[in-house]
């Protein structure tokens, strides 16, 4: 467990005033950008919605401490510059544990605090953390990821690692072929398919190691992706012929078909506030978006309005957007569009995108080779991406911990 406190303080009377000063100012209205330029304090509005990186200026760490404050501040949207260049400046140190000051320009501080218990890398995080919450967004660099991982040709495993693709660990032994993980909200457990048993059947995985079959239908049991609230399974089952949506209870109680499509369905996803399904389908010819009722009822195509396709549909936490796969010339990008349908956004190339709990980082697939992929974050807004460290083999189908 990563413990703040304050770093230690001159106790000079101009110090002091500063610290009265600022913290006088914190409760003001934010300052437009020409006020914050003209004063010197950074601007607030900036970083939130802004397309180009925020300049930061970081100093004083060393080693393993200062890669990890560069990597989790630029996949947050910021940018390494120097300190004449910088809107912001994060200096500290990390001999013994890690200490950290963001300041403004003036040399204001914004907060100072020092980190201990864990990992360097740990306290590392919860600095970025920090950081990223002074500019009013949400830090993200002290969760979890999921993903398949290839063994050996025709065999893969589900591993967790932190979100940076560090401490990866294999959390299944099947010894077969696992496909589509996804976290239960709130729990330290998985969902993911398995032919451990000879078919595609649907599994509950504690992380403590119990697990159990949610679904073992007769053919196709997979993406599985489980409410908001922990207590209903969505998922695509073949049972009655091409592949459509169905909903369950986790207990497996209550199964009832929601789609009833030939041509077949895949990749559903829920709403935040688990009423409705997201999913992709060829009902209309090409793959493409639809919307159902979590209860039931007609579909609705969601308009994509740039792109001719989609696939691998998931649904921001905060409701206002979904990201997806489009493909085109045997390229896959990543895009997204407003959850009510309209513009798309291309953002990068990828497949398999699922948002962070922050609606603002993805972490999707990319392809490097013949038949291998990497598993990459991006910063929406901004665009900047970084790749996570590989595995033996190809890593796919991320799912993020919320």
């Amino acid at each position: 467990m990563i413990s703040t406190m304050p770093a230690p303080a001159r106790t000079s009377r101009r110090r002091v005033l500063g610290i009265l000063l600022l913290t006088a100012t914190i409760w003001l209205p934010r300052p437009s950008l020409q006020s914050a330029e003209s004063s010197g304090r950074f601007d607030l509005n900036r970083y939130p919605t802004s397309t180009e990186p925020f300049p930061l200026a970081i100093t004083g760490f060393s080693g393993e401490v200062l890669s990890t404050l560069r990597f989790d501040l630029e996949v947050a949207g910021c940018k390494a510059v120097s300190e004449t260049e910088a809107q912001l400046i994060l200096a500290g140190s990390n001999a013994g544990q890690v200490e950290g000051r963001l300041m403004d320009r003036n040399k204001s501080i914004v907060f100072s605090k020092a980190y201990n218990g864990g990992a360097p890398r740990q306290q590392a995080h919860a600095l970025a953390d920090d950081v990223v919450k002074a500019l009013g967004g949400r830090g993200v660099a002290q969760t979890q990821i999921a993903f398949k991982g290839e063994i050996t040709q025709g065999k893969s495993e589900v591993y967790v690692a932190d979100y940076d693709g560090h401490n990866a660990q294999k959390a299944t032994s099947d010894g077969s072929i696992v496909a589509a993980p996804t976290w239960v909200p709130g729990k330290r457990a998985l969902v993911y398919t398995s032919y451990r048993l000879g078919n595609p059947d649907i599994f509950f995985h504690d992380l403590s190691g119990s697990r159990r079959p949610l679904s073992r239908q007769a053919g196709l049991n997979t993406a599985g992706a489980v409410s908001p609230d922990g207590q209903t399974l969505a998922m695509i089952l073949s049972k009655d012929g091409s592949p459509n949506v169905y909903t369950m209870r986790m207990d497996g109680s209550g199964l009832k078909r929601l789609t009833d499509n030939r041509q077949g369905d895949s990749s559903p996803c829920w709403s935040p506030d688990g009423q409705t399904i997201c999913f992709s389908s060829r009902s209309g010819g090409p793959s493409s978006l639809y919307t159902i009722s979590a209860s039931g009822g007609q579909p609705r195509h969601l308009r994509l309005v740039g792109v001719s396709n989609g696939t691998e549909p998931d649904w921001s936490p905060d409701g206002k957007m979904i990201v997806f796969t489009t493909q085109s010339g045997g390229r896959f990008e990543v895009c997204v569009v407003p959850a009510a349908g309209g513009e798309v956004n291309r953002l990068v190339p990828g497949e398999d995108p699922v948002w962070a709990p922050n609606s603002r980082t993805v972490v999707c697939a990319r392809r490097i080779g013949e038949g291998n992929r990497v598993l990459s974050l991006l910063d929406v807004p901004t665009r900047q991406t970084k790749d996570l460290p590989r595995i033996s083999g190809s890593c796919s189908q991320p799912t993020w911990a919320r």
